[in-house]
């Protein structure tokens, strides 16, 4: 679970700007399922969190600085030259290092990871385990001017001969020794908690953006029958019209599949296979339709496609491609793994724009289903939202409500509703669209402009 977060200079965060999931001790009795014990120390963290802001507020690139992050921390073999990192544009942001720092938990430990990066190299990295008001250092990285990298490893002298050698070598400046360390060593040379961390950030934590689709839903479906009942029973009480999905999963040799897709993205799906540790890729053509290719020693490819059954008449079965349903239908559908998971995994998932083509009753369905659903587990949700519905002290906490605003200068601030006097009856969207917390649009003179106006005769 993610406890905190903090960025600088990335985007439009310019100054330190932290999101924190540390739960208040003033609303200790408010939705007190909602929260949950952090490891070694007597407060607690929150199992969900939503983001508001008006467009072009930031909320998003607190959604990309998290990516960034787990790119960083996980690595790539395509990452070339340089951090790729994205300053803030409108100031000393070029001179100036980005930061990155992250307390999570996994394994019932709390751990911080971070680093500072410029243009060209990791300047500084750590990696602790966090027990209370003390720190263990398990690594220390920092970068000269000559490019040289240094690693410090306290806490690493028991995980084994292969990972003390690595840190003696440090690997590429513009990469995380995490990251280094992933791409390096297998996982019997990593040791169990380095493994544990690279698993977190993995597996653990589910980035989804607007416009993404859950990356092997299709395959997921077929192999799974409980998440197919549970996803269509789901759909059914969302009032989509569906009544049943069905799933075809058919092998096809490797001359079919070249036939269906270009060679440049299958060479390319085949290197990804090689370094992914689930040995598996997915390509998606088009919704409802979608190429598996499982390494198992060897290849074997599989082609997915889901279909909708819609019964407006008894025994009248109507089979529609999932290309034809809405598009809200199918961003209901992406995000239906979030929700089955939740049930048997610890999982946190952080949801860019929730309410992208979903009615506002959905999006609350949505985020009222995962936070009844298995009590006390160690599951997490971040949305970011424009959708008022949510902001209702029956669904959610005070301290679950964040803000993000930005100042004359461009750069965003983000500010939570804690940080306000607001008594618990109060209505709160009421109160938020007239203004009173901030974080929406500043809107100009309209009669102004439309006098300006030309009309054609």
């Amino acid at each position: 679970m993610i406890v905190s977060f903090s960025v600088s200079n990335f985007r439009s965060f310019a100054s330190e700007q932290t999101f924190s999931l540390v739960a208040s001790n003033r609303f200790a009795r408010d939705h007190e399922n909602h929260t949950l014990p952090i490891p070694g120390s007597r407060e607690r963290v929150l199992r969900s969190a939503v983001l508001y802001g008006a467009n072009g507020a930031g909320k998003s690139n607190l959604f990309k600085a998290m990516r960034y992050m787990r790119i960083m921390a996980r690595g790539s073999a395509k990452r070339k030259n340089g951090t790729r990192r994205e300053v803030f544009r409108f100031g000393q942001g070029e001179t100036t290092p980005s930061s990155f720092d992250l307390q999570f938990i996994t394994n019932q430990k709390l751990y911080r990871f971070g680093f500072k990066v410029d243009d060209e190299r990791v300047l500084e990295e750590w990696l602790a385990l966090v027990d209370g008001t003390k720190e263990r250092t398990l690594y220390e990285r920092t970068t000269d001017t000559n490019g040289r990298v240094t690693i410090e490893a306290p806490g690493l002298k028991a995980s084994g001969e292969k990972l003390k050698a690595l840190a003696t070598v440090a690997g590429p400046q513009n990469q995380t020794f995490l990251a280094t360390i992933n791409l390096t060593l297998d996982e019997a040379s990593r040791g169990e908690e380095i493994n544990g961390i690279l698993t977190w950030f993995k597996r653990g934590l589910t980035l989804i953006s607007p416009d993404a689709s859950y990356g092997n839903l299709g395959d997921l479906l077929s192999q799974n029958s409980n998440f197919k009942t549970f996803a269509g029973e789901f759909l059914k009480s969302s009032s989509t019209g569906i009544d049943r999905l069905t799933v075809d999963r058919r092998e096809i040799t490797e001359e079919e599949l070249r036939g269906l897709l270009p060679s440049s993205v299958l060479g390319s799906v085949l290197k990804d296979i090689v370094e992914d540790d689930d040995g598996t890729a997915v390509v998606r053509l088009g919704e409802g339709n979608e190429f598996v290719i499982e390494r198992k020693p060897q290849n074997r490819f599989f082609k997915v496609t889901i279909r909708s059954i819609h019964e407006h008449e008894p025994g009248k079965a109507i089979p529609l491609e999932l290309e034809e349903e809405s598009d809200g239908t199918k961003r209901l559908l992406n995000l239906m793994p979030a929700l089955h998971r939740i049930r048997n995994n610890s999982a946190i998932y952080f949801i860019d724009e929730i309410d992208r083509s979903l009615h506002p009753i959905l999006v609350r369905h949505f985020l009222e289903f995962f936070l009844k659903s298995c009590e006390g587990g160690q599951r997490q949700i971040i949305v970011t939202t424009h959708e008022s519905s949510l902001l209702d002290l029956d669904v959610l906490r005070r301290d679950e409500i964040w803000f993000a605003e930005k100042d004359p200068n461009a750069m965003t601030h983000l500010y939570s509703l804690s940080d306000f006097q607001v008594r618990k009856d109060l209505a709160i969207g009421k109160h938020y669209m007239q203004g009173r917390f901030g974080a929406i649009p500043f809107i100009g003179n309209f009669q102004e402009l439309l006098a300006k106006q030309e009309c054609p005769e």
